[in-house]
């Protein structure tokens, strides 16, 4: 590792580490892809959890979206799913990871239609259809919103492995999630192939959905 301190000499060195990062990153995907594995991290409040399942399946589900229709997990067969568990009061990381959905799109340009992001909310009482929609148009109209009662949340959540808890209210009855951070990338045959988070450089999370829109 250089040294920032140790003067000039080592500065032309220093864009070396996140190129090597992304080349890994990327690398570690086509690895994924060709093995038809999946590499899952939750980071959440929960403790943290790795799962690696071979060519595992997306769960199929039924919600209620941001209009209020039924949305079946079918429709989105022959797209690059995008899948993200949020809620419309979070205060850092459900927006950011909003903003990114919208950048990738926006990056992709053409190719967005071949991309389908989701955000299912882990706070059903409080995201009714108009809530989600309002907040989704703050970031990009593409994005889908889906809620459900509390006990298809639960279910859907329970499939993909996702860990959600309501904290306790504060005194004026506000009060916060924990759920896992991670967007589940889905291949076009409903297949889980890998993950991003915003903490993840936007470069790499575009190359990680273009590799996954060039597999047909």
């Amino acid at each position: 590792m250089t040294n920032p301190s140790r003067g000039n000499a080592h500065k032309p060195a220093a864009p070396e580490r996140p190129r090597r990062m992304k080349v890994l990153a990327l690398m570690a995907l086509a690895a994924a892809i060709g093995s038809g594995a999946l590499l899952a991290t939750m980071k959440s409040g929960a403790p943290e959890q790795t799962a690696l399942t071979p060519a595992a399946r997306m769960a199929p589900f039924v919600l209620t979206d941001q209009h209020g229709r039924r949305f079946d997990s079918a429709s989105l067969n022959g797209k690059v799913a995008l899948v993200f568990f949020g809620f419309t009061h979070c205060p850092d990381v459900c927006p950011t990871t909003l903003a990114t959905m919208a950048n990738v799109l926006s990056e992709l340009g053409q190719d967005a239609g071949e991309v389908q992001p989701v955000l299912i909310s882990v706070d059903p009482q409080r995201d009714r259809p108009e809530t989600l929609k309002a907040f989704r148009d703050l970031f990009d109209t593409r994005i889908v919103m889906l809620t459900g009662s509390p006990a298809e949340i639960a279910a859907v959540a329970k499939a993909y492995h996702v860990f959600y808890q309501a904290q306790k209210p504060d005194a004026s009855g506000n009060y916060t999630v924990d759920h896992t951070a991670s967007v589940f990338l889905i291949d076009r045959e409903g297949r889980f192939r890998s993950t991003f988070d915003f903490h993840e450089d936007e470069q790499v999370i575009l190359e990680k959905v273009r590799l996954l829109i060039a597999q047909r």
